[in-house]
């Protein structure tokens, strides 16, 4: 089961067509709930592809890709990026002020962040970026780095240009 926000319904469908394209024999249900929809599928089968879904909370278990993920990763890793970002990540519009001439301006950039509390998921994230030459930095959360931002204008429309919005 995925649990979507029922914000991004081009999310839920995405959600529910890589299930029918990665396992197209079980049947794939929605489950509407109070602002969120469930995309079920089931078969004990997803733990063979999701070998690391397990017991216990995800940031106090080791999260790593098999071999053969991390051979998928490589093979399209601007996709990897996109589903994190889709999942654990936004795109805004952040601003801050400069003196230009004398005179107080606001001055605002697009920017990414990817949030996440697991040290494991968020370097999955950060060594894709790395390998695909994005400029990336960890911005603290009361002293711990949860945040990842990427801010850089080339890097902003590398991202722009392969993860897209939400929908």
């Amino acid at each position: 089961m995925v649990t979507c926000t029922a914000s991004w319904p081009g999310l839920v469908d995405a959600a529910e067509d890589a299930m029918r394209r990665v396992l197209p024999w079980p049947s794939v249900t929605r489950l509407p709930r109070a602002g969120c929809v469930d995309v079920k599928s089931f078969t004990k089968h997803w733990v063979c592809l999701l070998p690391r879904h397990g017991p216990g909370k995800k940031h106090e278990r080791r999260i790593a890709l098999e071999p053969w993920q991390q051979g998928i990763v490589d093979i399209h890793p601007w996709e990897f990026v996109r589903g994190l970002i889709h999942s654990d990540g936004c795109r805004v519009t952040n601003w801050t002020t400069r003196i230009v001439g004398g005179e107080r301006k606001r001055y605002e950039y697009p920017r990414y962040f990817f949030t996440n509390v697991s040290d494991d998921i968020r370097r999955l994230y950060t060594d894709t970026l790395d390998k695909l030459g994005v400029a990336w930095t960890y911005c603290a959360r009361y002293g711990t780095p949860y945040n990842i931002s990427v801010a850089r204008r080339a890097s902003v429309a590398l991202l722009d240009l392969h993860v897209g919005p939400k929908h």
